[in-house]
């Protein structure tokens, strides 16, 4: 028997009498001692529905609360309002619940900004055909709201790795993001002033003469009879605008011209400083992730070699 043989043959012996732990052991330790290929904790257990997490389900909530509240936009303020208003403050219930059940997931996330943007979004439309002169302004807000969030989250993903958020911001890359994303109060008052500020617009589009001259100019045109907000309509004016005087939009104008418009120019007045604060972030943040991507692709063609020496090439 050569030597190699022999060396084979004590070594099968050797492993013969080591337990069948050890040679588990001996096979997902490696030489350093760590366990890197230690079996998982149990094959058996079913998988985690993150389509059911408590967070996530608060979120379908929101959208659907945000659906019923688009549905009743055109005719029914209050409602509308009402709706929507409760569909923001969930907002912040759904974070609450992900870091008090440990449910904080990518797809919750996700969920939770797209429905931000696009309940904003949708509220904006409206707000666009109610006041069309200012229809541009409302279309810039709604295209630096969706540029700024959606490149902002693809510069995180990019500079940080798929394990990063678009809430981790360290204070040397932007002060005013950090204090932002990182304070909890700082977040909550920026966004909920600025949606209460687009409340109130939509709210004085049903109630301010002022803004809205449509409101009393229509009916004064119809009927010849001079209408003042506040003022109890007459069946008799509406039957010229409607054909039926007790329809959704009949007692809606009605109840347009009994809104007191005070309240809405209250919050308007509030909340409007806050909501220009907010845009500014919104810009601040756009400018700060096309920074972060440029810096990514200048490091990217460095290592690529390029630009490459035209003389070298010549």
């Amino acid at each position: 028997m050569s030597t190699r043989q022999t060396r084979r043959q004590a070594a099968k012996e050797r492993a013969e009498q080591i337990p069948l732990q050890s040679q588990a052991d001996a096979v997902v330790n490696e030489e350093n001692g760590s366990l890197h290929d230690a079996p998982e904790d149990s094959d058996d257990a079913p998988p985690e529905n993150i389509f059911l997490f408590w967070p996530n389900i608060i979120g379908y909530l929101r959208v659907v609360l945000a659906f019923a509240s688009l549905y009743y936009m055109p005719l029914h303020p209050r409602t509308c309002s009402l709706l929507y208003s409760i569909s923001c403050l969930l907002d912040a219930l759904d974070g609450y619940l992900a870091r008090a059940f440990e449910q904080s997931t990518r797809f919750g996330a996700v969920l939770d900004m797209v429905t931000d943007r696009c309940t904003t979004s949708c509220l904006l439309v409206f707000l666009s055909s109610a006041f069309p002169r200012f229809a541009i302004v409302f279309q810039g807000l709604i295209a630096l709201d969706f540029s700024s969030h959606y490149m902002h989250m693809y510069a995180t993903l990019v500079v940080g790795g798929a394990d990063s958020s678009h809430k981790n911001i360290d204070k040397s890359q932007n002060w005013m993001l950090n204090l932002y994303y990182t304070n909890k109060a700082v977040l909550f008052v920026f966004c909920f002033l600025n949606e209460l500020f687009f409340i109130a617009l939509y709210l004085l589009s049903f109630s301010s003469p002022l803004l809205s001259p449509h409101l009393i100019k229509t009916v004064e045109d119809t009927s010849g009879t001079s209408m003042q907000p506040g003022a109890p309509v007459n069946t008799s004016i509406l039957r010229q605008i409607f054909p039926d005087p007790f329809s959704a939009a009949a007692l809606e104008v009605a109840r347009a011209n009994k809104m007191d418009s005070s309240l809405p120019w209250v919050l308007a007045g509030i909340s409007v400083p806050v909501m220009a604060a907010k845009q500014f972030i919104n810009v601040v943040q756009l400018v700060n992730a096309s920074r972060w991507l440029a810096d990514v692709d200048r490091k990217a063609r460095k290592a690529q070699g390029l630009p490459r020496n035209k003389d070298k090439q010549t």
